[in-house]
C-alpha cells in the first residue's frame, strides 16, 4: 500500500516549561529548566499532542489508523526505530509548530508472520528557524498464535568502554505515557499486555530508552547534531538494563545478554 503522499497534519504548542521539568524529574534530573533555556534534545516527545475522543481509539489505546497513518490491517503496533537530525536549538517557554507526512507504508512478510512499516517525517520550527527533522519508523504486527515460534532476540556487545545500570518501574513508565500522551495499553495495563499482546510485563518505552542513550552519550560527547536508533527487542518494566557506550555507538543490553536497542550519535 502506498500512503497518500498529500496527507499531512500540522500542529501547534507551546513548549511548557513545567511539562520539560516534569520530564525532568521523571528521569531523576534537576527540574531547572526555565522559559528561555534550549530544551534538552529528544523532549519534543512530549508536545504536540493529538487527543482524541474514546470512541475514535483502536483497542490498544492507540488513535484509530486511517488517516495520516494507512490502514495497514495489522492490530499490533511498535515504535521500531527513529532518526533525527538537531539543526538549531528548540526554546523552552515559546511555541513551535510541527509538520508530519506520512513518506511510505509498506508490508513485509518476516518468520513471525505479516509486518508493516510506516515511516513518518516530523518537521519542527520555531520563530521562523527549522529546529529538527525526525523520521519516525513505525511496525506492525499480527496478535501471536499457539504454537508460534518463539523469536530469538539479537546477543548484545560486551565491548563497551563504559556503561550504567538503568532500572524501571510502572510509575515511571506510566508518567512517561502520560507526559507524551501515549496511551498504548502495553505500557500500563498489564492483563492487556501479556494476555493480549503476549509479553511478559509492561513494555518500556522505545523513544525513553533512546532518551535515556542520549543523555547518557551526552554527558560524556556534549551535544550532538544528529542520533539515531533501533528497537531490537522488548524490555520489561521488572527488568535491569545496562546503557552502553563505545565512542559513537550505544546500545542497550538486557537480562541474559539480549540486545534491546542500538544506536549511533553524530
Amino acid at each position: 500500500m502506498q500512503p497518500d503522499l498529500n496527507a499531512q497534519q500540522r500542529q501547534s504548542d507551546i513548549l511548557d516549561v513545567a511539562r520539560a521539568n516534569a520530564l525532568r524529574t521523571t528521569l531523576s534530573q534537576p527540574a531547572s529548566l526555565r522559559a528561555g533555556d534550549p530544551l534538552p534534545h529528544l523532549f519534543h516527545q512530549i508536545y504536540f499532542w493529538e487527543p482524541v475522543a474514546a470512541d475514535g481509539l483502536g483497542r490498544d489505546g492507540h488513535p484509530k489508523v486511517g488517516g495520516l497513518i494507512p490502514d495497514m490491517g495489522l492490530p499490533r503496533r511498535m515504535w521500531a526505530s527513529g532518526r533525527l537530525a538537531f539543526h538549531s536549538p528548540l526554546l523552552v517557554g515559546q511555541e513551535a509548530v510541527r509538520h508530519t507526512t506520512c513518506e511510505s507504508a509498506l508490508r513485509k512478510t518476516g518468520r513471525s508472520g505479516r509486518l508493516a512499516f510506516v515511516t513518518l517525517r516530523h518537521e519542527i520550527h520555531q520563530s521562523e528557524r527549522h529546529c529538527l527533522t525526525e523520521w519516525q519508523e513505525l511496525v506492525y504486527r499480527e496478535d501471536p498464535k499457539p504454537g508460534d515460534p518463539v523469536r530469538v532476540p539479537p546477543v548484545a556487545r560486551v565491548d563497551e568502554e563504559v556503561s550504567e545500570e538503568v532500572t524501571f518501574s510502572s510509575t515511571v513508565l506510566f508518567r512517561y505515557s502520560a507526559l507524551t500522551f501515549n496511551g498504548h495499553r502495553i505500557h500500563y495495563d498489564l492483563d492487556y499486555a501479556r494476555d493480549v499482546e503476549g509479553y511478559k510485563g509492561l513494555v518500556v518505552h522505545g523513544p525513553l530508552l533512546a532518551q535515556l542513550l542520549l543523555d547518557f552519550a551526552e554527558r560524556a560527547l556534549g551535544q550532538v547534531t544528529g542520533f539515531q536508533f533501533r528497537a531490537t527487542a522488548p524490555l520489561m518494566h521488572f527488568e535491569t538494563a545496562s546503557l552502553c557506550r563505545t565512542g559513537q555507538d550505544l546500545w542497550v543490553r538486557g537480562p541474559g545478554g539480549r540486545q534491546c536497542m542500538v544506536a549511533q550519535v553524530s
